[in-house]
């Protein structure tokens, strides 16, 4: 009896020992891949936020990217700069200043009374009438006054001229050299920045013009204007060693800054996991930080001519440098922020939203029924419709990343630039479209397959999306979660 019973115990123990290695089995398979999902979770995770620093970084620093390109082109580059101030020549009140500054500088050269005085006194030394002598004392103020008037007039024509905008570019090219001198520290430099750190643009040639205007006039004691080494005061900063520094900061910012924001950019991009979601946040970021940009000049404006002293400058010739200075970068801000509005719209047709979804299978279905109309009629690309066809999203990358270099790399970018880029691109992109062949528009027109099989088959052939394959690996961690 007893001996029965111990089998019967033990035959129940080893029932309940197998049943425990099988669910121990069992749990081990289900245990087992838990690591690498959590592995994968934990990367998938990391990886996001590396990608969202990078590109909250690239878009911050995007507008001291756009300052800093344009400050190193004006300090740098001579042409630029000239190219930026040389339209203040045509501007009413910048020519009221410099006609002001220019008749001043000539005055002080010359003694016009005294050299009146002197001629009116070799007539009285004449035998001439005490009547006479009297009336020339008389006209000898009003000759003063009409030789200074003579002078302002010559000037004022000299700036209102088309000459003018010749004499005021050979003043500004002679400037921004010697200011370069100045900041790079050259001894031999004609420009020097003083302690104030006042800097200007140099008169010497508009009163060289003017005093060949007056000689040509029949005034002889222009001649005798020396050659002149004066500016006019356009800047001011605090010290020298603080322009300079600025200086250089500029140059070395402007050099490297776009490359390190661009580089930001692409490589927060390529980290994503949906790199469409992250393209569409990188263009409105871009177009929100770039539109920011743009309207703070309209603040930066109201700053700058409430500290302009109208002893350094008047008021509208103030108005008239801002304004032309800040007219390029301000249009540059709107042409990148237009930019990353088109990019943002770009990739989020291109991503997995059910409505860009639905779109994009509008669209092509409008293409594969042209195409199918001209097989129809034995109109065909043949091999290299073929060929488009199985390397149409290489294609497509292409043209968008040189779309994308064009609006870049060119200077200076412009609205119309970035618009007309845009409309080639989709041009480009519609091209591709109408061009490539696939295998079930051909088999169509032959008659193999019935329009739900095609519609299938187009479905299966669209390209993948940028991120699937991570949207997939995601699929799969849910699916191992779920067991």
């Amino acid at each position: 009896m007893a001996s029965a019973a111990d089998r019967a115990l033990a035959e129940r123990i080893a029932e309940l020992e197998a049943e425990n290695a099988r669910l121990r089995a069992s749990i081990d398979e289900d245990v087992a891949p838990a690591a690498p999902t959590e592995r994968r979770r934990s990367s998938g995770r990391g990886r996001a936020v590396v990608a969202a620093i990078l590109l909250v970084v690239g878009i911050v620093l995007a507008p001291v990217a756009v300052l800093g390109g344009w400050a190193r082109a004006q300090l740098v580059d001579t042409d630029q700069f000239v190219a930026t101030f040389g339209p203040l020549a045509e501007d009413p009140a910048v020519q009221a200043y410099v006609a002001d500054q220019a008749t001043t500088v000539v005055l002080e050269q010359v003694d016009v009374a005294g050299l009146t005085g002197s001629v009116f006194d070799g007539i009285r030394d004449l035998e001439i009438p005490d009547a006479a002598k009297q009336a020339l004392t008389l006209l000898e103020g009003p000759a003063v006054q009409g030789i200074e008037n003579l002078v302002g007039t010559v000037v004022e024509r000299l700036v209102e001229s088309e000459a003018f905008a010749d004499v005021f570019q050979t003043a500004l090219r002679s400037s921004h050299t010697q200011l370069v001198a100045a900041m790079q520290g050259d001894p031999d430099a004609a420009l020097s920045i003083d302690e104030a750190g006042q800097i200007g643009i140099q008169l010497a040639p508009v009163i060289a013009e003017v005093k060949e205007r007056l000689v040509d006039a029949g005034v002889g004691f222009a001649a005798s204007i020396p050659e002149v080494d004066r500016t006019i005061v356009i800047a001011q900063a605090d010290a020298l060693i603080t322009v300079q520094l600025v200086y250089a900061l500029a140059v070395t910012a402007g050099t490297w800054l776009p490359w390190v924001v661009i580089g930001l950019l692409v490589i927060g991009v390529v980290a994503a996991r949906n790199r469409p979601r992250a393209l569409v946040w990188t263009g409105a970021g871009l177009a929100l930080s770039l539109g920011l940009l743009a309207g703070g000049f309209g603040i930066a404006r109201l700053y700058f001519l409430a500290s302009v002293s109208p002893s350094l400058m008047p008021l509208g010739a103030a108005e008239a440098v801002y304004d032309q200075i800040v007219d390029r970068m301000a249009a540059t801000a709107v042409a990148l922020a237009l930019f990353g509005v088109a990019v943002a719209v770009i990739a989020w047709f291109s991503g997995g939203s059910e409505t860009a979804g639905r779109i994009r299978a509008l669209g092509a279905a409008g293409f594969g029924s042209v195409r199918r109309a001209a097989l129809a009629r034995g109109v065909s690309t043949g091999g290299f419709g073929r060929w488009l066809d199985r390397q149409a999203l290489l294609v497509r990358i292409a043209v968008l990343v040189i779309g994308a270099g064009v609006v870049l790399f060119t200077r200076p970018v412009t609205v119309g630039l970035v618009i007309g880029t845009v409309m080639i691109v989709l041009v480009l992109l519609a091209l591709l479209e109408l061009l490539r062949l696939p295998e079930a528009d051909e088999r169509a027109v032959d008659g193999d397959l019935d329009d739900e099989v095609l519609d299938d088959e187009a479905d299966a052939g669209e390209p993948a999306e940028p991120g699937s394959g991570d949207a997939s690996a995601d699929a799969s961690v849910t699916g191992a979660d779920a067991r």
